[in-house]
């Protein structure tokens, strides 16, 4: 029989365990840039309804998300990670904003490939409709990107792995997920992997109805 895995917002006594999925998910990370206990702490108790985890059937935490919400200028998207997120506390988490950024997801790499990520999708657009948000924006670090920089311009790049042509790891998932590339976002984070290049990716909510 396949495991049972329980998504539940994330809660202060479990931040030990979502700081070691993020180190275990992003182990190349710059120490200054790992979302810790104390952080994951902040966020509960920032925007608790935003925060979730994915418990294995032993209560173990095995996944996690960090979201806030924001306004958006689609003008405007260019914008560094670090600085979006507050330098991990959501210092900048608007209750009155429209938009949901999803800034963070990582699954324990031994449960990877076995829906979890999509438990986490799923929980946060059950958020987005609740709070009745226009949907949800965020960075998709190109992570094939870095490899193939010297063959093609990231735009040709973007383009080939929007019409299936090529596969990168993040957002060719995303898009399985429903979102669409926005634009690219071109010093989003300090990556050779991605070249510091994101795809500015956004799902519309389908039941988002303005307010009179």
């Amino acid at each position: 029989m396949s495991e049972k895995f329980t998504v539940l917002n994330s809660t202060p006594d479990k931040a030990a365990e979502l700081e070691a999925v993020q180190r275990a998910c992003f182990p190349t990370l710059a120490e200054d840039e790992i979302i810790t206990a104390a952080h994951y702490a902040a966020q509960i108790e920032r925007f608790p309804e935003g925060q979730f985890m994915v418990l294995n059937e032993a209560g173990k935490v095995i996944a996690c998300s960090t979201d806030f919400i924001t306004t958006m200028d689609f003008d405007n998207f260019e914008h560094r990670f670090i600085d979006a997120v507050d330098h991990n506390w959501l210092g900048n988490h608007n209750p009155n904003g429209d938009w949901l950024y999803g800034a963070d997801i990582g699954v324990l790499p031994e449960y990877r490939r076995r829906g979890v990520a999509k438990l986490l999708y799923h929980a946060r657009r059950d958020l987005i409709r609740r709070l009745n948000l226009r949907g949800q924006v965020a960075g998709g670090m190109l992570k094939g990107f870095g490899a193939l920089k010297d063959k093609m311009s990231v735009e040709e790049y973007v383009e080939k792995v929007k019409s299936g042509e090529l596969f990168d790891p993040t957002v060719s998932v995303q898009l399985k997920q429903g979102f669409e590339i926005y634009g690219i976002i071109y010093n989003y984070v300090d990556a050779p992997v991605c070249d510091n290049k994101a795809a500015f990716i956004v799902w519309h909510n389908p039941d988002y109805k303005p307010s009179k």
